[in-house]
């Protein structure tokens, strides 16, 4: 049996006279795998932090080509760790320090290939977030590499433990309560992409465009569901609002800001995406709805107010069923720690496979998909017509995923 964690004790000034040798529901978990952290920007320290507050692992050492990245993210470490961390002289050394376990991989998209390269040769788990490359010639090469890998990749696609998908998922695949699914529509509507170091992420040449960097986890989401491949794909959208008067060393932005998608798969199944990234605070949605019912899963967060995220699943069975409506939620410090939990969540799957247990973490396969279906969307956009997926990965040498 598990011991509950009483994290608002462990801390509290009035439990502060509980010494060591009497501590058993506040004793805090030893970690037992050490992990480098690859990049120290916004996810990077994400990571740090999720990784600290879980337990299982400890920042080990930390490395990225900008000092001031370095300086702030270990000052923030030391807020709330306090271990000594080590700095790197260069990647390879990052990588092949014999004393950690892990790499975490959470720099610019459009090095993770490079990067990946050189972190393979230390036969290490790898977690490597999304997108996994910027294009889809890197992203399959990025498959071969982990089938003849040694030891695993990890895809940093965590929504998939937001909460309220964690409950849908359970309740359109597991417990079927709708059914057998035929239509799934998800969307976000969010403000502009943040500042990044060197301002990579307003550029489609660094990110992969906005629907590879940024929609990439809804399109796992939406594979997921559909439980099939994608036939046809077909997108609209721009850059309509953002960035649009924004020039960087000389480079006007050129990254979309809003999008439609339409997805056909191959059991039938269609599926809707909405992007807007112009909007004053955070939606997200999905409507999933099948031959028994309707789900609908709903996050709110109204970060103007400085409100914590709202999450609702509603099922609405008509006369087949009971219709209820639940709110979802996890413990305020694990949803406080990044992306309204799902770090924390993903970071327990991770820790899982270094223990060899089995787990449901995104794969460099799912991570693959969710790519096609996003490149092809770009495609679809620049080309003003629906791209039909099987010549469009015949294109892209990817013909042998087909069916894969």
């Amino acid at each position: 049996m598990t011991k509950p964690r009483l994290r608002f004790f462990e801390t509290a000034a009035g439990q502060q006279h509980i010494t060591d040798g009497d501590k058993y529901l506040y004793q805090q978990p030893q970690p037992s795998h050490k992990i480098v952290v690859i990049g120290t920007g916004t996810i990077g320290q994400e990571h740090m932090r999720v990784a600290s507050l879980l337990g299982r692992a400890q920042v080990h050492g930390i490395y990225d080509t900008q000092e001031h990245s370095l300086d702030v993210a270990e000052a923030n470490y030391k807020t709330y760790a306090s271990n000594t961390l080590v700095r790197y002289a260069d990647l390879a050394a990052a990588c092949n320090d014999s004393n950690a376990d892990a790499l975490f991989i959470c720099t610019p998209n459009y090095t993770h290939y490079e990067i990946l390269q050189v972190a393979i040769k230390s036969g290490k788990p790898i977690f490597l977030e999304k997108p996994m490359a910027t294009d889809l010639q890197d992203a399959a090469a990025t498959i071969a590499i982990s089938e003849a890998y040694s030891s695993f990749i990890q895809i940093g696609l965590q929504y998939r433990y937001k909460a309220q998908y964690i409950e849908a998922f359970h309740e359109a695949l597991s417990r079927r309560s709708l059914g057998e699914i035929k239509t799934i529509s998800m969307s976000e509507y969010r403000p502009p992409f943040l500042d990044k170091v060197g301002q990579w992420n307003k550029f489609n040449a660094n990110s992969g465009g906005t629907l590879v960097e940024k929609c990439c986890h809804y399109f796992d989401l939406i594979n997921l569901l559909a439980q099939s491949q994608p036939t046809k794909v077909y997108a609209s959208g721009g850059q309509a609002v953002n960035f649009k008067d924004f020039e960087h060393q000389g480079r006007a932005s050129d990254i979309d800001d809003h999008a439609f998608v339409v997805i056909d798969y191959a059991n039938g199944t269609r599926a809707n995406f909405t992007l807007n990234m112009f909007c004053h605070e955070f939606t997200e949605e999905l409507v999933v709805t099948g031959t028994q019912g309707r789900l609908v899963a709903k996050e709110v967060f109204n970060f103007h107010q400085q409100q914590g995220s709202r999450a609702t699943v509603a099922i609405e069975s008509g006369e087949s069923a009971a219709s209820r409506q639940t709110e979802v939620t996890y413990p305020a410090l694990i949803e406080q720690s990044g992306h309204h939990g799902a770090t924390y969540y993903e970071h327990i799957a991770f820790m899982d496979q270094l223990d060899g247990k089995p787990v449901e973490a995104a794969t460099p396969l799912q991570g693959l998909w969710s790519m096609i279906v996003a490149s092809a969307a770009q495609e679809s956009m620049a080309l003003g017509q629906a791209v039909e997926i099987s010549p469009f990965m015949t294109a892209n040498g990817l013909a042998g995923f087909l069916n894969h």
